[in-house]
């Protein structure tokens, strides 16, 4: 399977996660209704495919309860061990978890900036990500054959 790394900044901190290549379009879909917070953002993009963002969480989740800004060492050994793309979701907390939240996954790289709504493709060779747009709303992780359709506000960038 196909996943690119996506890092999310929403003005408290950054999260960043490897996940589907058709989840660039949710999470386009999500930004046109506005989110502030990472959780917002995730909550926009539930209907579109519950368990990947069910899964986002649950990681995110494990990682809190594993690594704090203090002592994010548990998290520091995954990092010497795992591929970028065989990381579990994570916060980013320091150099390490920085550096690892800018490392493309198998088909690349995505940065959401929530506050100043920016969507950088920093490196993507799966599909240029479009202001508009449609995708298969998913269902334990198989494509439907309901479609949602999105389109994002004149204020969000998408760079380059």
């Amino acid at each position: 399977m196909f996943v690119i790394r996506f890092t999310i900044y929403d003005g408290s901190g950054a999260a960043s996660f490897v996940g589907p290549c058709h989840a660039i379009k949710m999470l386009a879909a999500a930004c046109s209704r506005h989110p502030t917070t990472l959780n917002e953002l995730l909550e926009y993009t539930r209907p579109f495919d519950a368990d990947f963002v069910d899964a986002v969480r649950a990681g995110l989740a494990i990682f809190d309860e594993h690594n704090t800004p203090e002592h994010p060492e548990a998290f520091h050994q995954l990092l010497a061990t795992r591929p970028s793309a065989q990381l579990p979701p994570f916060r980013v907390l320091d150099d390490a978890t920085r550096q690892a939240s800018l490392e493309p996954a198998t088909t690349g790289l995505i940065l959401f900036n929530l506050p100043e709504r920016r969507i950088i493709q920093v490196q993507n060779s799966y599909a240029d990500l479009e202001r508009a747009g449609r995708g298969r709303v998913r269902l334990g992780g198989r494509p439907t054959s309901m479609l949602y359709h999105y389109r994002l506000p004149a204020e969000w960038r998408i760079v380059p």
